[in-house]
């Protein structure tokens, strides 16, 4: 099945754009209520859930890597995992600057080029970066764009459905 892979950096971009709104209107509410921001992002759903912190280093990685395999260039690195909430508000606006940087023609006839990914314990499938980019990390990546959305609303932070298009439709 083929896809304009290129369309998902601009998919991504806008997700970017919406974890940052919300990470704001969050840390609003959080300092309205003397919560500090480090605690903030140390929020879950549920104690067995990773935290918000995780969410958004999810969101950021996978808007990155993903697009960065489907394009053919070199992968960038995890963000760190202990940054602030200006280190995440920076680490947003880096990824949606590499977004930015990439061209259509990166994307073009690799819809259908096989990739192989470790995701753990030995689980390695390999299939068309079209099914990864389009089944995979598109779902991984609302997953946990939706989860930090969810974390958020959980603790009374007053977002709603249309918060979740503020970076864009």
């Amino acid at each position: 099945m083929a896809v304009c892979l290129f369309t998902f950096a601009d998919l991504y971009s806008k997700g970017l754009g919406t974890l940052d709104h919300i990470l704001t209107k969050g840390a609003e509410f959080a300092a309205a209520k003397g919560v500090s921001e480090a605690d903030m992002l140390e929020w879950r759903l549920i104690d067995d859930m990773n935290s918000l912190r995780f969410q958004t280093f999810v969101v950021i990685n996978f808007a990155k890597q993903w697009t960065a395999r489907a394009a053919g260039v070199e992968v960038p690195a995890d963000i760190p995992s202990d940054l602030d909430l200006k280190g995440i508000k920076a680490a947003i606006a880096e990824a949606k600057a590499f977004l930015a940087g990439l061209k259509a023609e990166q994307f073009e006839g690799r819809d259908d080029v096989a990739l192989k990914v470790e995701l753990g314990n030995g689980f390695a499938p390999e299939m068309p970066i079209g099914q990864w980019l389009s089944g995979f990390a598109t779902t991984n990546f609302y997953f946990h764009l939706s989860t930090a959305y969810g974390i958020l609303r959980s603790k009374g932070v007053q977002i709603g459905k249309v918060d979740l298009f503020a970076g864009g439709l």
